[in-house]
């Protein structure tokens, strides 16, 4: 009961309070100061009102009423924030619709971005990336036009969301001609977006669909860097579209660039080394690689490449000293584990089938049952390694003529293996 009088005494006096504003309005002076804080007091007092419950056809009176006059001592209430909400309601709603009417509506949307751009000059970017928005989607305004308030908005403000950027990107793509440099703009966008969320498919896709085919995408980096050849970004940019189309010869160029205007940029090198070793230098991929061990010692994958490039020159004595350093660089990693074993079992089915051959394959299997035991991502084909070489390891008889039991151990020797230096013990 108590709470229904309260309710009932503020009521009473926000209609009194009304209805002496409303007379007084009749004889407004704008030269008033105290009448025109009194003007604007009611007049946000209602839209406030009138936005909270929604009443949206209401607010939107009393709210250009405060803005067309004066918003500034309400901006911290977020005027404009509410009065687009309201216009945007009026645009959606069923009640409205004449085309003069919803002409109306979209011109008033536009005109308070404009306004709120003035007063609140820090949401510049938002106000003009929603103008955008409005021009493309209910005004279809001039592509051209549209174009450059997003363009605008991006250049004030480099927190707005990414599907505004996705916007941009598209209507680049469908007013692209030959001329204005629009598929290079949306080409540079996109790739800003694959870079900042590389697990977002939707960028690469839309790269994809930017050409008939990335060999012409790759024409437009290129010609683009050409054109402005001290542009490290646009060198980058012509470099990863290379690497992308596996056109790795492309890549040298642009990444040698990248990497002599800056030489401790570590992704240079990767991609250098990686276009290198696609193209079968072999050697250069092997200087890049030390070159990255250099700048990130700690970093696993550098010796583990090394060690995968000296594997298949067949220098199985360095490639195993560099899966040594990567299983120190990341001791639960069990692939360089897994690898060292099949080089053992590399070397001996490349070596022959005699005892010793056995004893190597041996040693094989003892080292995949350690990788196996790691339980990490290579314990399962480790373990089919296993059952595999199980009729190559020695068997019984084996052992017997040579007169050796469990417990001995057998030096793993000659030619084939004099880089191996190790024993196996007779299980």
């Amino acid at each position: 009961m108590k709470t229904v009088k309260i309710v009932s005494v503020l009521l009473f006096i926000f209609l009194f309070v009304g209805n002496a504003f409303a007379r007084e309005v009749t004889a407004f002076r704008f030269d008033n100061p105290d009448s025109l804080k009194r003007y604007l007091q009611v007049e946000f007092s209602l839209f406030y009102e009138d936005y909270k419950n929604k009443q949206f056809e209401d607010a939107y009176t009393h709210g250009w009423n405060v803005i067309n006059t004066d918003p500034t001592d309400y901006l911290k209430y977020r005027p404009f924030k509410k009065m687009e909400t309201v216009l945007w309601f009026l645009h959606d709603s069923v009640k409205v619709h004449t085309d003069e009417q919803l002409k109306a509506l979209v011109d008033t949307t536009l005109y308070l971005y404009d306004v709120a751009s003035k007063y609140v000059p820090e949401k510049k970017g938002y106000y003009l990336v929603k103008k955008a928005f409005v021009m493309e989607n209910w005004a279809k305004a001039d592509p051209d036009s549209v174009i450059a308030t997003y363009e605008e908005a991006f250049k004030l403000d480099d927190t707005l969301p990414n599907g505004y950027r996705d916007m941009l990107g598209l209507l680049y793509a469908r007013n692209a001609t030959e001329d204005n440099g629009y598929k290079l703009k949306a080409l540079e966008l996109y790739s800003k977006l694959s870079e900042t969320e590389p697990d977002n498919a939707l960028w690469i896709s839309r790269i994809e669909n930017l050409a008939e085919n990335m060999d012409e995408l790759v024409d437009i980096t290129g010609k683009s860097w050409k054109l402005d050849p001290e542009n490290t970004e646009k060198a980058w940019k012509y470099a990863s579209m290379a690497i992308r189309a596996k056109e790795y010869e492309l890549a040298l160029e642009p990444l040698k660039f990248l990497i002599e205007k800056a030489p401790n940029v570590v992704n240079y090198h990767k991609q250098i080394a990686t276009a290198y070793q696609k193209l079968d230098m072999t050697n250069d991929a092997i200087k890049e690689y030390k070159t990255l061990i250099e700048l990130e010692p700690d970093n696993r994958d550098n010796y583990f490449n090394l060690a995968i490039i000296y594997q298949e020159m067949g220098q199985y004595s360095v490639a195993r000293s560099y899966l040594h350093k990567a299983a120190k660089a990341d001791p639960n990693w069990d692939y360089p584990l897994y690898l060292e074993a099949q080089l053992y079992e590399s070397a001996a089915r490349n070596c022959g089938f005699e005892f010793m051959d056995k004893v190597v394959y041996l040693l094989a299997v003892n080292t995949y049952k350690r990788a196996a035991a790691m339980k990490g991502p290579h314990a399962t084909v480790a373990k089919e390694r296993v059952k595999a070489l199980a009729n190559s390891v020695p068997q019984k008889e084996d052992y017997f003529f040579r007169k050796m039991k469990s417990g001995d151990k057998i030096k793993i020797e000659g030619g084939c293996y004099d880089w191996i230096g190790r024993s196996v013990t007779i299980p």
